[in-house]
């Protein structure tokens, strides 16, 4: 299985299932095709998605495809992370992370 077999994706008519409704934290990955930094943060989540499969789901959510999504949680730079647990933000990013950024961000909030 690769790596990005554990990532998910979300859009506009599925957010709230995929991650809102989802018992695990979830990270969403705002990010758009033409963004660099979005093109190098994704193989690391990548990774990151299989490392913690158990305990925190990835999902990109591509902004110029869904902009109702985007804009119902004020994004207006991408890469932005949102570390969402129980239908909360508990967590917003915004700008690229390095893996050790992210590994931080994510056993600060899954602990």
């Amino acid at each position: 299985m690769s790596n990005a077999e554990f990532v998910k994706h979300a859009d506009d008519s599925n957010f709230s299932t995929v991650v809102l409704k989802e018992e695990k934290p979830t990270l969403v990955d705002f990010w758009a095709p033409w963004c660099g930094p979005c093109r190098a943060i994704g193989p690391i989540l990548e990774e990151l998605a299989t490392e913690y499969k158990d305990k925190v789901n990835i999902v990109k959510v591509n902004v110029d495809d869904n902009p109702a999504t985007a804009s119902q949680y004020g994004v207006r730079s991408i890469p932005t992370l949102l570390l969402v647990r129980n239908g909360k933000v508990q967590e917003t990013s915004i700008g690229l992370l390095s893996r050790n950024q992210l590994v931080a961000l994510l056993d600060k909030n899954l602990n």
